[in-house]
């Protein structure tokens, strides 16, 4: 357990720290799963929207650190994939 007071700081800031990730990492799998139930239905147009707010959140989680830059490179680059042979049939 933490003694000294700059430990039990540190403690409270991951906390708030944390808080504020898990809001973060919650709103992109929100974008995912609606991204997701666009293509399972089949409605490309529904799915383009999606692909692109998902994209969009996706890549804001990156630049706040939420995610790794090469995770959210991966997930875009499957969706596009999945958007385009969606598109294509």
């Amino acid at each position: 357990m933490a003694n000294n007071p700059g430990a039990k700081k540190a403690i409270r800031k991951i906390a708030r720290r944390t808080e504020v990730n898990k809001a973060r990492r919650s709103r992109v799998r929100t974008f995912l799963r609606k991204f997701e139930e666009a293509v399972t239905a089949g409605d490309a147009g529904a799915a383009t929207t999606a692909f692109n707010d998902a994209q969009s959140e996706l890549m804001r989680a990156v630049g706040k650190g939420v995610l790794h830059k090469n995770a959210g490179s991966r997930k875009v680059s499957r969706m596009a994939a999945r958007l385009k042979k969606l598109q294509v049939a």
